[in-house]
């Protein structure tokens, strides 16, 4: 049996080349005359960059920029295509990764350290920038983003409004012509990994904040500062909030595809071509797909569900692992072309148990999955 392992990264804890060695080493255990072939993905989220860079044989670039709450980072930014595509990933620059957990704060992440990356992929001269969305610890409608570049958004003193999206409310003036100049000529492709909208139940800050540390306060104040800046700009006739993807990555989705023109694209897509996975999946017989959290959202762009959508046209069978499964009905991940979900976790066990040994639970299942499948040859 040829087997496709095809997962992405476990947020936070394993890279998706880390996942796939484990789920490989699980599976070869149990069935050790299987071919197994790893290909590790990303949809846009945390390791789409090295992913990317790895597939098209690029360089990546290390700079030091502005984290979401305001400390300094270390960030890459992958240059492809002889330098003719830059690609810069927002969870490398304003990442939930880049602030220890207790230390989160939804209302005042920024994600101006983004801005500033991206500044840095422009010193090269790119014909084509890639802003991957995903991951982010930031909630501010790409506020910082835009300030990083240029933009001024002031507030009724003329002054620059405070980072996060708690410091959207004070927007009374904008001047964004400086960052849409830096900008000028080049094509900018946004790899987003949800298809959520800025405002409202399925937005921004509804859907993530919470995830990021935000209250149920703390989502009312910031899905209101959002609509707020929503407002401002569509006065001068930009729309960063009625299409699908504007509330990928705390809003940065709406900003950089409605304001600074960029193509909105399933980050899964475009990183399934790269690595040509159509080639692969034509020679599978089985496919093992994986993410820290499969779930309602998975169906929106998310790596499992791209990867099945793929593997139904050849049909062939999906396995899908995660660290977490959604509670209830997962008749939408069904119909996305999972065949069956399995959780990796062995029992109830504390999130820091999850995480520190997510690596050996992938094994342990895979392994079991394995001989079921060999004995029902």
């Amino acid at each position: 049996m040829r087997v496709l392992i095809a997962p992405d990264s476990f947020k936070e804890c394993l890279t998706a080349e880390a996942v796939a060695d484990a789920i490989a080493a699980g599976w070869l255990r149990g069935a050790p005359a299987d071919q197994v072939v790893k290909i590790p993905l990303a949809d846009g989220g945390e390791g789409t960059t090295a992913t990317l860079v790895g597939a098209m044989r690029g360089t990546l670039h290390r700079t030091r920029v502005t984290g979401p709450s305001g400390a300094p980072v270390n960030a890459s930014y992958g240059l492809i295509e002889d330098g003719k595509t830059a690609i810069v990933e927002v969870a490398e620059a304003s990442g939930l990764h880049c602030v220890a957990e207790a230390d989160r704060n939804a209302m005042t992440a920024s994600s101006y350290g983004t801005g500033e990356l991206i500044m840095a992929a422009l010193e090269h001269q790119p014909e084509t920038l890639i802003v991957c969305l995903g991951g982010s610890a930031t909630t501010d409608g790409g506020a910082g983003l835009l300030q990083a570049m240029g933009a001024q958004l002031l507030d009724d003193n003329g002054h620059p409004i405070p980072p996060g999206g708690e410091g959207l409310q004070h927007i009374s003036h904008f001047d964004l012509a400086e960052a849409k100049a830096r900008l000028a000529g080049i094509r900018i492709v946004v790899a987003c990994d949800v298809t959520n909208p800025l405002l409202g139940d399925l937005g921004a800050a509804a859907v993530f904040g919470p995830q990021k540390g935000a209250s149920p306060d703390d989502v009312r104040v910031l899905d209101n500062n959002l609509c707020h800046f929503a407002q401002c700009v569509e006065k001068s006739g930009y729309n960063i909030r009625s299409f699908a993807g504007s509330g990928a990555a705390g809003g940065i989705g709406g900003a950089v595809a409605g304001i600074l023109g960029g193509l909105l694209k399933p980050g899964i897509e475009l990183v399934m071509s790269a690595v040509d996975m159509e080639a692969h999946m034509q020679a599978a017989d089985l496919v093992i797909t994986a993410e820290g959290a499969i779930d309602g959202q998975s169906a929106s762009g998310k790596t499992p569900t791209g990867v099945a959508k793929l593997a139904q046209h050849y049909h062939v069978p999906v396995i899908g692992l995660a660290g977490k499964l959604g509670e209830g009905d997962m008749t939408v991940i069904h119909e996305a072309g999972i065949t069956a979900v399995f959780s990796i976790a062995p029992g109830p066990i504390s999130k820091d148990d999850a995480i520190a040994n997510a690596a050996l639970y992938l094994e342990n299942t895979t392994e079991q999955l394995a001989r079921l499948i060999s004995g029902l040859k």
